[in-house]
This record gives C-alpha cells, sequence and structure tokens, in this order.
C-alpha cells in the first residue's frame, strides 16, 4: 500500500490535516472578532432578536426564535422563513450598518452606544440604528447633520474594525 505524498515527501492527509486546523482556526477568529464588533446580547443575537429583513420591509417585526440563522457567528431571528432565504441569498444587503451600533454616537464621538432597534432609518439601502431612550432620540440629531455625522461615522468604524 503505497501513501500519497506531496512534492516535499510530506504526507498528504499530514497537509491535508495542518490545511483544516488552519482554516477551522481562522474562521473561528474571524467570527470572535465580529462578535465583539456587533451589537449582541448574551447569547450573540443581533438586533435584539428583531428580524432584519422586515426592516426593508416598511416595519420592524420582531423575529421568531424557532426560525434563526448563525451568520459568521452573529445570531439572526427571523419572523418568516421566507426573510430567512431573503437573507441567506444577500446578507450584506440586509446586516445593520455600524454592526447594530447607534449611528449617531458613532458619527459623534466615536463610541459604540445601544439602541432602540424600532429606531432606524433606511440610507441607499442600508440600515442604520439609533439610540432613543430618556427623552434622548438621536435620530433626530442625526437628521440635522446626516451627511458630516455619517462620513465622521464611517471613518470612526473603519477605524474600529481594522483594529488588530
Amino acid at each position: 500500500m503505497s501513501t500519497v505524498i506531496n512534492n516535499k515527501g510530506i504526507p498528504y492527509l499530514v497537509v491535508l490535516g495542518i490545511f483544516l486546523i488552519t482554516t477551522t482556526n481562522v474562521y473561528a477568529q474571524s467570527d470572535e472578532r465580529r462578535q465583539k464588533e456587533f451589537n449582541l446580547d448574551d447569547d450573540n443575537i443581533v438586533l435584539q432578536g428583531y428580524d432584519v429583513v422586515s426592516y426593508f420591509m416598511g416595519t420592524p417585526q420582531k423575529g421568531n426564535k424557532s426560525i434563526i440563522y448563525d451568520f459568521k457567528g452573529v445570531i439572526y431571528w427571523f419572523n418568516s422563513t421566507e426573510n430567512l432565504d431573503l437573507f441567506k441569498k444577500q446578507p450584506d444587503k440586509f446586516e445593520p450598518a455600524y454592526g447594530g451600533w447607534c449611528a449617531f454616537a458613532l458619527g459623534d464621538s466615536g463610541e459604540k452606544v445601544k439602541v432602540d432597534p424600532k429606531t432606524y432609518k433606511i440610507i441607499d439601502g442600508n440600515l442604520y440604528l439609533f439610540y432613543n431612550f430618556y427623552f434622548n432620540n438621536t435620530l433626530i440629531d442625526w437628521n440635522k447633520d446626516e451627511s458630516r455625522l455619517k462620513s465622521k461615522a464611517d471613518e470612526n468604524w473603519n477605524n474600529f474594525i481594522n483594529r488588530p
């Protein structure tokens, strides 16, 4: 019986094993990194369980905890299998901007601040969320200076996600 060996004399199965361990570790690290970037609850659920696709249909709806999808370590709930299927086809289209953190806070102070999942705005096909608690609706302030705040939020978010 012969063993398949690559051109350096290393058995093929050893090379395959090293590749699988390395790629699994890279994917696990990228999932962990996304979990740190996103505004998640203790169970890694984004948007406090709201169906991200429903925002694009006009009204945010609470997702069903039996219709879930783990996309790169971030868990999404959906209120229908149709919405789940739409998300699976184009997850980048539906994922919230800035990991679901408050767009205003990122633009104003560069901080990651929790959001009210019912306070949102869709801009150029992207979902932006805002803090709205204790008589402070940051969407109102965002609308007063959206261009500048969005530019600054984009810059702050890029700096945040590109940190080592």
